[in-house]
């Protein structure tokens, strides 16, 4: 009989490709949608005929425990998030809500329903913050500098409070920066390879960007759902730290980004203050070695193939009339 999963945040970047990986493992995959008055399911738009929607928010309690019973998944990956950083500056209430307290309402329901059902959990980078030590490990002291990294530190303490307190299988991963061409277009990665795009092909004339010199372990979300997946299949739960180990500069974004359509990012990127944060992460690198050597992962697209990969992508979507 096929597993079941229940995944919150289906309808984002790391859900989508989640459900795909989680489909071709032969699962029956649930996915949790909030009911909004604008529906957006264009990520997962191919495979909607092959999974099931269910009603639920994570800011309401109830509708967790009742998604729960009606799915009766073997596992929750919970990816549901406020998760854009800029963001929760201007909303760290509601950041804290969902992307904090969240986690404890689908911790709770878990303990309700079947304390049998593992439980993953998204943690992030941006937890590190101002970083105490590089690279980062599962060991780095956090030190959140943004309401959503503190939300995410949160998040983090209480699926290990819950794991420790009640003997739940609940793992964290703890995921550096990884992009796709499935990323939102306000993230910086897909900001830079979309306007790359359409500066090419003659629909725009500059970029507006925030801080060249901040550095990212970027890497591919197609290769990081992979993780998620292989900490459920352990003995016993924990928390990883799943990144390439390498770091890149906003500036050499750029100038790949730039390369792929044959421009120099110079002649066409401003400076903008508008797009620096309050308080700035200047350096996050992850060590992926717990996760190479308990779990078997490391990553197969390197960055310079994934700058390239969006970059296609975008040329793609705005020559067929798909982004505009």
């Amino acid at each position: 009989m096929s597993k079941r999963a229940l995944i919150t945040g289906i309808t984002g970047q790391d859900g989508s490709y989640l459900a795909e990986f989680l489909l071709s493992m032969g699962y029956q995959v649930y996915g949790l949608v909030r009911r909004t008055s604008t529906v957006r399911y264009e990520r997962i738009r191919h495979i909607q005929d092959q999974v099931t929607l269910v009603p639920g928010d994570m800011s309401d309690q109830t509708s967790l425990t009742r998604a729960l019973q009606d799915v009766k998944p073997d596992e929750v990956y919970n990816l549901a998030a406020q998760s854009f950083v800029q963001t929760s500056w201007s909303q760290p209430v509601f950041t804290g809500d969902v992307t904090a307290l969240g986690v404890t309402r689908m911790l709770d329901a878990i303990l309700m329903v079947n304390p049998a059902i593992r439980f993953y959990q998204a943690s992030s980078s941006e937890m590190f913050g101002k970083v105490q030590e590089v690279p980062q490990t599962e060991k780095t002291p956090f030190y959140p500098r943004s309401p959503y990294g503190v939300a995410k530190v949160y998040g983090h303490w209480i699926t290990v409070n819950y794991r420790e307190s009640y003997n739940l299988h609940a793992s964290s991963g703890i995921l550096f920066n990884h992009e796709s061409p499935r990323r939102g277009l306000e993230f910086v990665t897909r900001k830079v390879t979309y306007h790359a795009a359409k500066i090419k092909l003659g629909l725009a004339k500059e970029l507006r960007i925030g801080n060249l010199d901040s550095q990212r372990d970027w890497g591919f979300a197609g290769d990081y759902v992979r993780a998620m997946w292989l900490m459920l299949q352990q003995d016993s739960p924990d928390d990883f730290v799943v990144a390439t180990g390498q770091t890149h500069s906003v500036q050499r974004l750029l100038e790949l980004a730039f390369d792929v359509v044959g421009l120099k990012w110079q002649d066409y990127t401003v400076q903008d203050p508008a797009f620096v944060r309050p308080a700035e992460v200047d350096l996050l690198i992850g060590n992926p070695e717990k996760a190479g050597r308990v779990l078997g992962w490391e990553p197969h697209i390197s960055f310079e193939q994934l700058v390239q990969m969006m970059v296609e992508a975008d040329l793609a979507a705005l020559k067929n009339g798909e982004l505009t």
